[in-house]
């Protein structure tokens, strides 16, 4: 039997229609409007893209999307001004600040700027902590798009032996935790990693996030393994998109797989959508 190919676009799309509905109800009943508040600095083309589809995906599922574009010459304290207006607002549930931001501003500094409750990035350190205690709080939305994939794809995560390659704070360290939630057992290798070959080859669940084009070859996976391809990497020759694995190479050896495009990528906007979701019931409840 051949491999299971994992299809990000139609999982996403299951996620935001269950999204939609949800939306629709809590609006007749409680005439309440979910607001995103998305906020560009300068012109990176790829921001403009994301923040484009966010927008679109807000606009799918009865979300109301506010946009903030700010020059490039943005200060710092212009910034964080917009952010704590923000935090203030009581009719936004979500802020997003879309990375990467010009060299003048301090990435950490805004991110830590972000009132937990609205984080629905979940890039603040208060919901990292959260995460890693198992207290309740928002996920990265790429590793709970990954967690996503494989439960609503029959694949049992407890028990099995995960081996993640990468160690980002915002994909390598979540992953972890969130398959230890899962019963997982969890090796995080990353460049310092001895035999990353043998250790790669241990995994049940190859999960591959380092940002480098078709780094992981059929050497990396054991026979019948699950292997989640994170990366996403476009060839200067062709401009085509591809993944941390080499799809092809790797595919006749696997059970399941992720392609790239259409895997993970398309499950991040579903996830952050999620989130904001909660960020309104959880803001709601208090």
């Amino acid at each position: 039997m051949g491999a299971v190919l994992i299809d990000g676009k139609a999982i996403s799309a299951q996620i935001k229609d269950e999204l939609k509905e949800k939306t629709q109800k809590l609006k007749a009943e409680t005439q309440t409007e979910i607001t995103l508040a998305v906020v560009l600095v300068g012109e990176n083309p790829a921001s403009q893209v994301y923040v484009r589809n966010k927008r679109r995906a807000c606009e799918y599922i009865g979300y109301r999307s506010l946009a903030f574009e700010l020059p490039a010459d943005t200060t710092q304290d212009q910034l964080l001004a917009l952010v704590e207006d923000l935090n203030r607002r009581d009719d936004v549930d979500g802020i997003l600040v879309q990375m990467p931001l010009p060299s003048q501003i301090d990435e950490k500094t805004i991110i830590n700027a972000i009132s937990p409750a609205k984080d629905v990035d979940g890039f603040h350190p208060m919901s990292v902590g959260a995460l890693c205690i198992g207290e309740p709080g928002f996920v990265s939305c790429t590793p709970a798009g990954v967690i996503q994939l494989l439960k609503r794809s029959g694949i049992e995560i407890a028990g099995k032996e995960c081996v993640i390659v990468g160690r980002s704070n915002i994909v390598g360290k979540p992953m972890a935790m969130l398959m230890l939630r899962e019963n997982a057992t969890v090796t995080v290798a990353h460049s310092r990693t001895k035999d990353l070959q043998e250790v790669c080859r241990r995994a049940d669940i190859l999960i591959a996030a380092i940002g480098r084009p078709r780094m992981i070859t059929s050497d990396y996976v054991k026979e019948g393994a699950v292997v989640i391809d994170v990366g996403i990497n476009r060839i200067p020759e062709t401009g085509k998109l591809c993944g941390d694995v080499d799809f092809d190479d790797v595919l006749p050896h696997v059970s399941a797989i992720t392609p790239v495009p259409g895997g993970v990528g398309p499950m991040t906007i579903a996830m952050l959508m999620n989130n904001c979701y909660e960020a309104s019931i959880m803001r709601r409840k208090k």
